[in-house]
């Protein structure tokens, strides 16, 4: 995919502007936010993904921001612009959240971040949904079973350091599945705080979830629902490598 990169200064003006301050903002924190990217070092933003604003397209869009393919010292990154009204009046605990999931590999790795944005790794690559879906011919099982294997282990490492994802239940939105990288993003809603359900939560997403094991059932024989949630079960009440080890010999991944 080629990308066009338009220069930071051009999103002042309309209508590239409702993205740096989306959904209003004023000419002021349009100034302040363009200063605040030159800090930042990203020189201009590529407007191309599956999401759009008006219509332009974007990488994602939440309740806390919005997500362009940007340009930093000539490198690809995902920038995370905070929208301007945002519950949340900066980026940096979103920041240091992701730092702490770093530490243990997983997530897009980040780069920096100010008041007003995240600049962090892109990964080229599309929705879990999607790419179960594209998934055909031979090898297709072992694909597919070594991406999910790949992504229970990120989640196995967050239960241990006491991190919760959040949001794991809509697992389209929050697993990107690329060429060299399959990862967990969007950590907005992550806490250290409350009690870590990733194993719990992106287990039922894959494979009790109708919509992605209706997809899955169809690359390969997914186990009676009662043997997964009695796995999840032993799981919960003992969320040791054991435990995390049977879970995988049940749902045949090991």
């Amino acid at each position: 995919m080629r990308q066009s990169f338009i220069s930071i200064k051009q999103f002042t003006k309309e209508p590239y502007s409702k993205i740096l301050g989306y959904p209003r903002t004023t000419k002021r924190q349009l100034n302040s936010r363009v200063l605040e990217l030159e800090k930042l070092q990203v020189k201009s933003i590529s407007l191309t993904g599956e999401t759009t604003i008006g219509k332009m397209e974007i990488l994602g869009k939440g309740y806390v921001g919005v997500v362009v393919l940007a340009k930093r010292k000539n490198k690809n990154v995902a920038l995370k612009i905070r929208r301007t009204d945002s519950p949340r009046k900066e980026m940096k605990s979103e920041a240091k959240l992701l730092k702490l999931v770093n530490n243990v590999n997983v997530g897009p790795k980040l780069f920096d971040y100010s008041k007003n944005f995240v600049v962090m790794e892109y990964l080229e690559g599309g929705k879990i949904g999607n790419w179960i879906r594209s998934l055909k011919g031979l090898g297709t099982a072992k694909k597919l079973k070594t991406t999910i294997k790949k992504i229970l282990n990120d989640c196995f490492r967050l239960d241990q350091i006491g991190f919760d994802h959040g949001e794991l239940s809509s697992i389209s939105k929050h697993v990107i599945v690329g060429k060299n990288k399959s990862t967990l993003i969007d950590f907005e809603s992550s806490s250290s705080d409350r009690r870590a359900s990733n194993i719990t939560s992106i287990t039922q997403a894959i494979f009790i979830g109708s919509g992605i094991a209706k997809e899955i059932q169809r690359i390969y024989k997914i186990p009676p629902k009662e043997k997964i949630i009695e796995a999840l079960r032993k799981y919960k009440k003992d969320p040791s490598q054991d435990s995390f080890e049977n879970l995988l010999k049940v749902l045949k991944l090991e």
